[in-house]
């Protein structure tokens, strides 16, 4: 495959970053990951703001604009021979001295590598509460960055491909899956942790919010504990790779509801994707 890194389209067997990149060293990076339907990157915009407002926190100077990112997806498309791909978009901080850096990070490392999604969408998967407590964020919130062990550790209690690992924070609270955000259905009412237990405010868990709010339908934010998901008529989580997936038994626990919320948001959201919808903005003005 070819990627894209600093200015060059190249194979990806050809890529070479220093060993100094401070994004190695020290993981002080950031990255996003969406997809592209039939040649659209669907909700770019808000993945690209969320990107920059990410790097101005750490410090990382970066002046390319969204018509530069586009031109250079649509580069990719082409070498790779594409029309629907899995995107990374990812931007390190770069070559500095040895030693925890305050100043800025002028020379960054910036890679952007695509592959295509030939299996067909999972619209169902099994969840299972993880022992894993989940970390608290870097900063006064999470950013979508390289400290990613805590989510290894997640993973590694859950490595089934059909499973999704739910953390608890260290309050017991809910949180979120290792790759996706939660929510519940309970008597027509939805619920989600709120961002205040540290997750990722995920740009497809905002997405799906958007859709409720739209249809009128009670989307609400707090501090859970584990009883009121096991409780739950519906569960599913989302992420901008797999949408929206309706999750079907928790810790051998099989739901027994028909999940109508859940389909009603997978079709609404599948139907989205096709009208090249470039931010939630663009969702809530109708």
């Amino acid at each position: 495959m070819f990627i894209y890194i600093n200015g060059e389209f190249i194979e990806e067997n050809e890529a070479r970053i220093s060993p100094f990149d401070h994004g190695f060293l020290y993981g002080v990076g950031v990255f996003e990951t969406f997809r592209i339907y039939n040649g659209h990157p669907f909700l770019l915009d808000d993945h690209f703001q969320r990107l920059v407002s990410s790097l101005r926190e750490l410090n990382i100077h970066y002046s390319m604009d969204k018509e530069q990112i586009l031109q250079i997806l649509n580069r990719l498309l082409l070498l790779n021979n594409l029309t629907d791909a899995y995107v990374r978009f990812n931007i390190s901080a770069g070559e500095a001295p040895i030693g925890l850096q305050t100043e800025a990070y002028v020379k960054p490392n910036v890679i952007i590598f695509m592959k295509p999604l030939n299996a067909p969408l999972a619209r169902e998967k099994k969840a299972v509460l993880l022992n894993t407590v989940r970390n608290t964020p870097e900063g006064e919130i999470r950013y979508k960055s390289h400290h990613y062990l805590n989510n290894i550790f997640g993973k590694r209690e859950a490595p089934a491909f059909d499973t999704e690992g739910i953390f608890l924070t260290k309050e017991g609270f809910l949180a979120e899956g290792v790759v996706s955000n939660l929510f519940w259905v309970k008597n027509g009412q939805v619920f989600t942790p709120s961002v205040q237990t540290g997750i990722l405010n995920g740009i497809t868990r905002r997405f799906v919010m958007s859709i409720l709010k739209l249809n009128k339908i009670s989307c609400r934010e707090g501090f859970y504990k584990k009883n009121e998901l096991l409780e739950a008529d519906e569960i599913f989580v989302t992420n901008s790779i797999q949408e929206v997936v309706a999750i079907t038994v928790v810790d051998n626990q099989r739901l027994t509801a028909e999940n109508n919320l859940t389909k009603f948001l997978q079709d609404i959201y599948s139907k989205y994707t096709k009208q090249n919808v470039r931010t939630i903005k663009e969702l809530e003005r109708g």
